[in-house]
This record gives structure tokens, C-alpha cells and sequence, in this order.
């Protein structure tokens, strides 16, 4: 009986042994499947989460992204910038500049690095510009005007440039910042633009340095060696060349609306180039005849019905040029209060003598001392007197001016060769 007795107690402790084995089982099979369910339900969550951001995220990106297209600038660089949208006469105003608004240029308060290049044309700092002309002291000042003060500088390269610090009061020196109209000029025959700077409040264009200054000093300032026959005609050719570049090789057409000698630029041989783009309009501006515009530009080389009644064409140009013309003959300037009564302006004093061949010759420029050719001197003074007609339907097309002193100039390597007798002129120029 011991042994049975002893044996039930074990029987028991084993059969509660396995039904606790068994209830712990069961439970942890309960347990471990409500996690895997409650797992896979967090992480269906967090997926749904993280899409749901990265949707978020790329949309409000996308939106960034068009805004400032829409606005026409916040580009972070050239590249992405739509430069197509720029039209010829766009002006890179003072207040509205792309480096300004967006960083399109570049600031240096943004932190960007300023891109190289530009429509072709170099971007300097002011800090470059700066260090190129001796923090611009005043031994390097070469000229000034109504837009500003242009001096020499050296560029990091060894290049020697021009370079013209605009004046950032009125709209004078805005006016003058076109870079992208001037980066779209290409010609022999104007002065090539090199590069700007659009640096915070700085405006700055850098040109080519043209060795001999302008042809206003040449013509009208004693201390300069005075030019010669040929040399002026030369001058001529060159001068009626950028016109025709801009009225009729250009589309639009360019009129320059300040064609003058103090913007006609001669290199270190004597060849002409016009400068200064300030004042310049575009036949797309509606301006061609049609509707009258603000006159702007130099007493004496106004065309008279832009002068009176604003109406610009590219004769307006012509008429300008023929004022021109008319300096290189006399040696004049377009105005003076000097002169006596009924010579103050050279248009109205020379007009009427320009058909006489004795009146032509009293007109010469004393400083060439009859050194010229009188059929060529007659054949200009024809062509001075068409330009400045005081009508503007009667004034030549600068092709045609072209055309006329291609010969001239043409037969001044024959005359150089044949001596000097053509240039002699067998009457005595009267002082005037």
C-alpha cells in the first residue's frame, strides 16, 4: 500500500506539471500571434506614413520649382535660367536686376559664385574691376559723361579695357546698363563689349580700350595732331558701316538715337567704331514712324522732326551722321555761340554752301592746309548735304552712303603711291 500511496502524489505533480506546460503553450501561441498581427500593422502604418511625406515633400518641391519661373527669375544659375525670354531691348534696371531678385546673376551677400560668362560676355565682381584700375583712382580717368566715368583698367588677364562706372542716381545710368542689347551687337565697326559687373548697387560695363580716344578730340582740341584728308575719310566709311550694321543687319533694326564724334572711337590705327548704346531704340518698339517717343540725345545732331515732334526713325540717324560729315570737313562744332551771327549752328550755316564749289573749299577744316582731293571733296560735301536734309524722306539709306565712299577710300592706296599732287588743292583755303 506504501508504494501506491507514495505513486499518486507523483502521478499528480505529473499531470499538473503537463497541464501547466500545456496552458503556458497555449497562452504563448496567443500571445506571439496578437504581436505578429499588431507588427504588421505598424509597419502598414509607417509605409503609408513615409509615401505620404515623400508625396508631400515632392509636390511642395515641384511648386517651388515653378514659382520662380513664373516670375521670371530665382534661377540658381544660367544654366537654368531661360535666357530665350530675354528680347534685344531688354534693360538690366537698377532695381529689378536679376542679382537683385534671385540670385539669376549673382550677389555676393547670396553667397553664390558669380558664373563666367554671360550671353558671351565676361561677369566680373566689383572687387576685380576694382583692383583692374587702381580702386579707380582719377590718374586712370579717360573720360566721363552723362552716364558716368569711364576709366583704364588692366584685367586679371593683362587685358587693357575700358572700363565705365555708371552712375546710380536717376534713370542715366539704368539706361545705359544694356547688356543684353550690347551682347547681341557683333560688328567690326562698333565697340565690342567685353563684360559687366552687376554686383549689389554697382553697375559697371567693360569694353575694349580703343588706343586714340574719340574722334571729338581729334577734331576740336588743339593739343591733338590734326587729321588728315584721308584719315577722315576712312573715319567716314567706318562710321556710315555701324550705321548700316544697325539699321539693316540687325532684327530688329538699331537706331542709335546719339550718333555724335565724342561716341565714334578710333583704334591704335586710326579706325572708327561706335559706342554708346544708351539711348538706342528698336524698330519692335513701335517707335519707326508710328508713335512718338521722348527725345533724348545732343543739341545740333537732332534730326528736326524728332526734335520737334519726337518722331524717330533710323533717318534720324542719317541726319546725325551728316552732322558728322560735316565736322570732318570744317573742323566745327555742331554748335557754336562763339561764331559770329548766322554761323551758330553748323547745319544751318553750311547747308546752303554745300552745292557751291567755292563755297565748299572756304568751308575746309584749315588744319588739312589743302591737302585733299577736290573731286573728293565735292563728292562729300554732296553726301553731307543729302544726310542733313531737314527732310527726312529725302535722306539716303546708309547703304548707300556705304556704297558712295567705297571708291573714295578705295583710291587712296593708288594716291599714296602716285604721290601727294592729287591731295593738293589748286586754291588757297581761305582762313575762316
Amino acid at each position: 500500500m506504501e508504494p501506491s500511496t507514495a505513486g499518486e502524489p507523483a502521478r499528480f505533480h505529473g499531470n499538473h506539471t503537463n497541464k501547466h506546460h500545456s496552458l503556458h503553450s497555449q497562452l504563448h501561441d496567443h500571445h506571439h500571434g496578437f504581436l505578429s498581427s499588431t507588427s504588421i500593422l505598424i509597419i502598414i502604418i509607417s509605409a503609408i506614413s513615409v509615401v505620404l511625406a515623400l508625396t508631400i515633400f515632392l509636390i511642395i518641391a515641384l511648386l517651388r520649382r515653378l514659382k520662380p519661373s513664373k516670375n521670371g527669375g530665382g534661377c540658381r544659375d544660367l544654366s537654368s535660367c531661360n535666357t530665350d525670354k530675354f528680347i534685344a531691348h531688354t534693360i538690366i534696371s537698377f532695381t529689378s536686376s536679376p542679382d537683385v531678385n534671385g540670385g539669376c546673376l549673382y550677389g555676393s551677400n547670396l553667397g553664390h559664385k558669380p558664373p563666367s560668362k554671360y550671353k558671351g560676355v565676361q561677369v566680373f565682381t566689383y572687387r576685380e574691376l576694382e583692383i583692374a584700375t587702381n580702386k579707380f583712382s582719377s590718374s586712370n580717368v579717360i573720360g566721363s559723361g552723362g552716364y558716368g566715368v569711364v576709366y583704364r583698367g588692366t584685367l586679371s588677364d593683362g587685358t587693357v579695357a575700358a572700363i565705365k562706372m555708371l552712375h546710380r542716381e536717376g534713370k542715366h545710368g539704368e539706361r545705359a546698363f544694356r547688356v543684353d542689347l550690347l551682347s547681341r551687337l557683333h560688328s567690326p565697326y562698333l565697340v565690342e563689349l567685353l563684360g559687366y559687373c552687376a554686383d549689389q548697387n554697382h553697375r559697371l560695363l567693360v569694353y575694349e580700350f580703343m588706343q586714340n580716344g574719340s574722334l571729338q578730340l581729334h577734331l576740336h582740341h588743339k593739343q591733338y595732331r590734326p587729321l588728315d584728308w584721308g584719315t577722315r575719310l576712312r573715319i567716314a566709311l567706318g562710321c556710315a558701316r555701324a550705321l548700316e550694321f544697325l539699321h539693316e543687319h540687325t532684327i530688329p533694326a538699331v537706331i542709335h538715337r546719339d550718333f555724335k564724334c565724342s561716341n565714334i572711337l578710333l583704334d591704335q590705327n586710326f579706325r572708327a567704331k561706335v559706342s554708346d548704346f544708351g539711348l538706342a531704340k528698336m524698330s519692335s518698339d513701335r517707335i519707326n514712324g508710328q508713335n512718338p517717343t521722348r527725345v533724348l540725345g545732343t543739341t545740333g545732331y537732332l534730326a528736326p522732326e524728332y526734335a520737334s515732334t519726337g518722331k524717330l526713325t533710323t533717318k534720324s540717324d542719317v541726319y546725325s551722321y551728316g552732322v558728322v560729315l560735316l565736322q570732318l570737313l570744317t573742323g566745327r562744332v555742331p554748335v557754336d555761340t562763339m561764331r559770329p551771327s548766322g554761323e551758330h549752328v553748323l547745319v544751318s550755316w553750311a547747308l546752303p554752301r554745300l552745292t557751291n564749289r567755292d563755297k565748299v573749299v572756304e568751308m575746309v577744316d584749315p588744319a588739312m592746309q589743302g591737302q585733299y582731293s577736290m573731286k573728293d571733296l565735292i563728292q562729300v560735301a554732296a553726301m553731307a548735304a543729302v544726310c542733313a536734309q531737314p527732310e527726312a524722306d529725302y535722306r539716303p539709306l546708309m547703304t548707300d552712303v556705304v556704297q558712295s565712299l567705297i571708291p573714295l577710300v578705295k583710291n587712296l592706296s593708288s594716291v599714296s603711291s602716285s604721290g601727294s599732287s592729287r591731295f593738293m588743292n589748286q586754291t588757297s583755303p581761305r582762313p575762316m
